[in-house]
């Protein structure tokens, strides 16, 4: 049996990155320093800050959640009801359970109830992927709860894994404004707050080995309508790469940030200096009317459509 690197009692894990295997209260300090680590190093939060954590009933939000609150920040959670039939159920009563369970408070909007239209439905009605239409909802919807709640920050819970995947295909297709956008803290500024990713400096297995060690329950099953989505593809070389060269994810995804993000700092002010207002809710946009107004006018008069047929697509 392989013994803890700090205490020699039995390991509950290994981590070839860290060329180590870690005991229960071991892996546990490690978790917890990492995301000091990486508030720290990049300046996320301020001791007292009052958070928002955007919260989908997987491993990675709840993850942050709990770290967060653990490490003493006042922390509410957020959750957006995307009609994904019982994925999306399934995903709403792990939150709602996490929150109950330790006395945290959970808001929670419906798309259908309260935009008219679910995720299915909007990528038949824009003859676009599901994700377009999911991520574009979230993102709206999370930044506008954290404004109106005055919290001083935005919380997602995406992981190192996460970030070099992005990373690898902004890369790829040399997609410069999303390279010179891509940190894990983007400032406040009128219309968004300020958003931060805590978990930049851990791992999927290590935040899924968190949840099991912290006895949190979440959703498993991955999203039935991103078969396809090229994100996937590129975590699953990335994790070829990994096996072969332990260490390989953080150090593109941190060697970025140290030696080429501030590189793209012009490029990146020069994005924010042309963004205005939109007409109908006031969100940033480049346009007369945001993505997110123009997409519950499309989506919001088209017939429901269910989860299997817009799969069909």
């Amino acid at each position: 049996m392989s013994k803890c690197r700090a205490c020699r009692e039995p390991a509950i894990i290994d981590l070839p990155r860290h060329n180590a295997n870690f005991c229960d209260v071991h892996f546990r300090q490690l978790v917890r320093r990492q995301v000091e680590k990486a508030i720290d190093d990049f300046a996320m939060l301020r001791p007292g800050d009052r958070v928002l954590v955007a919260v989908s009933g997987g491993k990675d939000s709840l993850a942050a959640w709990d770290l967060l609150v653990e490490l003493g920040y006042e922390a509410d959670g957020f959750y957006v009801g995307l009609g994904i039939g019982e994925y999306s159920e399934a995903s709403r009563e792990h939150a709602a359970r996490f929150a109950h369970d330790r006395r945290l408070r959970l808001l929670t909007v419906d798309l259908r109830d309260e935009f008219g239209y679910d995720v299915p439905t909007a990528s038949r009605a824009t003859r676009r992927p599901a994700c377009s239409s999911c991520g574009l909802s979230k993102r709206h919807l999370f930044d506008r709860a954290a404004l109106d709640g005055g919290y001083d920050a935005l919380v997602t819970g995406h992981n190192l894994d996460d970030e070099a995947a992005v990373l690898f295909g902004n890369t790829l297709r040399w997609d410069v404004d999303y390279l010179a956008r891509q940190l894990p803290v983007l400032a406040s500024r009128d219309g968004l707050p300020r958003k931060v990713k805590p978990l930049v400096r851990l791992t999927e297995r290590e935040t899924a080995a968190w949840c099991v060690v912290r006895g949190i329950d979440y959703a498993v099953d991955e999203c039935p309508m991103s078969a396809g989505n090229r994100h996937l593809r590129y975590k699953e070389a990335l994790n070829e790469i990994e096996a072969h060269s332990p260490g390989s994810k953080a150090a593109f995804y941190l060697n970025f940030l140290d030696n080429m993000a501030p590189l793209l700092a012009d490029r990146r002010d020069a994005s924010v200096a042309t963004v205005g207002e939109c007409t109908q809710c006031g969100s940033p946009t480049t346009g007369d009317r945001c993505a997110f107004c123009r997409l519950v006018e499309t989506a919001s008069q088209h017939e429901p459509v269910p989860v299997a047929m817009a799969r069909r697509r």
